[in-house]
């Protein structure tokens, strides 16, 4: 009797494919229930899901079997580096600003430019974060990545170089007390500024802003990222034509086991350009696209992950 009680106690712990249960993938075999319907006399306008989850825009898809989470994105080296508070971004004959404070922030620091600079104020309208002066147009609006605002000097809808240096000089000045404020390193809460939608087997990314305030920020942030030789490289940028041709090497590529390598005719592991380009979608909206542009293979997956990589930089 007691052999037959310990085998049972020892076979009772076993499931799956340990001893004890392991409840660490059970969400993989969870599935959906029915929504908790309420009674007539209870107005459903007050309810709502208590964690809800929002709306994916394109359907989950593996390539395997088994449910295996992604991998983290590496910290990118041009996101590492520390930025300088403020930066000057220019397409064409347009230039403007770029200061890492949001325009809450920035709002006041504009005026007490107008202010100390003697500059005179003919309108003020901070709703549009506009300061009319008889000199020029002063303006900040949100920038593309969070936490970024974009600062102009205009006259006659072009931009003033002089003004716009010493605004950069007054910012720059600046900078030690804008950093340690909380306030200028908060990011816009639920904003969503950048969005990867799946069109068809393509992927893009949906960004809210024109195309060439898109090109300026991007270009500047593929100099500071892309530079590492055989993994990813900028090789040209157009501005006219809005977009970029990169070298990048594929996490495909990268994943490729020594065994596939050698037995490829490929003898090693290499990058293949790819044409980055910006397509506008109207006012204030582009639509960011990887176009392969070498005869080497370029899967859907191979393109959401460059998209991922490259929508980061924006983040």
């Amino acid at each position: 009797m007691p052999l037959v009680a310990a085998i049972a106690l020892a076979t009772a712990g076993c499931a799956r494919d340990g001893y004890y249960h392991d409840r660490n993938i059970d969400y993989a075999d969870a599935s959906g229930s029915s929504p908790l319907v309420l009674p007539d006399t209870r107005n459903p306008n007050r309810y709502r899901d208590a964690m809800p989850v929002p709306e994916a825009a394109g359907d989950f898809r593996t390539s395997e079997d088994r449910f295996r989470a992604p991998s983290p994105q590496p910290l990118a080296a041009g996101r590492a580096a520390e930025r300088d508070f403020v930066e000057r971004r220019s397409i064409g004959r347009d230039s403007w600003l770029v200061v890492g404070a949001d325009p809450g922030t920035v709002w006041p620091q504009l005026e007490d430019f107008a202010r100390t600079r003697g500059l005179q104020v003919t309108a003020s309208d901070s709703s549009r974060g506009v300061i009319e002066t008889s000199q020029a147009r002063l303006s900040v609006r949100q920038g593309l990545r969070a936490g970024d605002s974009e600062v102009r000097c205009d006259q006659g809808g072009r931009p003033v170089s002089a003004c716009l240096e010493e605004m950069e000089q007054y910012f720059a000045a600046r900078s030690a007390s804008a950093s340690s404020s909380s306030l200028a390193a908060q990011r816009l809460a639920g904003e969503e500024r950048l969005r990867l939608e799946q069109r068809g087997d393509d992927w893009v990314v949906a960004i809210p802003l024109d195309v060439d305030r898109t090109w300026a920020e991007l270009s500047h942030q593929l100099q500071q990222d892309f530079t590492v030789e055989e993994r990813r490289e900028l090789l040209d940028s157009d501005p006219a034509a809005h977009d970029f041709l990169i070298s990048y090497m594929t996490q495909s590529e990268r994943d490729r086991n020594p065994l596939q390598v050698i037995f490829s005719p490929d003898v090693r592991q290499m990058s293949q350009q790819i044409r980055l380009v910006l397509e506008s979608a109207g006012t204030e909206q582009t639509v960011l696209r990887a176009v392969n542009a070498s005869e080497r293979a370029f899967t859907p997956e191979d393109q959401r992950e460059l998209l991922e990589r490259v929508s980061g930089l924006l983040r």
